[in-house]
């Protein structure tokens, strides 16, 4: 799996948690989107990575 597709892997299923999130009632439910948005952002940061070494 090249490092594009496991950047869209997070960055889905970040979208899925935060989803399921803002369904859950208030405090629990902030926990649960803060915790799928953090998700998104790692997956795009993810995909920016510069790669080290040599592809083969």
């Amino acid at each position: 799996m090249n490092e594009n597709t496991t950047g869209w892997i997070v960055i889905g299923v970040g979208a899925i948690v935060t989803a399921a999130g803002y369904m859950v009632s208030e405090n629990i439910g902030a926990g649960i989107m803060g915790f799928g948005l953090a998700h998104v952002v790692l997956g795009i940061l993810y995909m920016f990575k510069p790669t080290v070494g040599n592809k083969s």
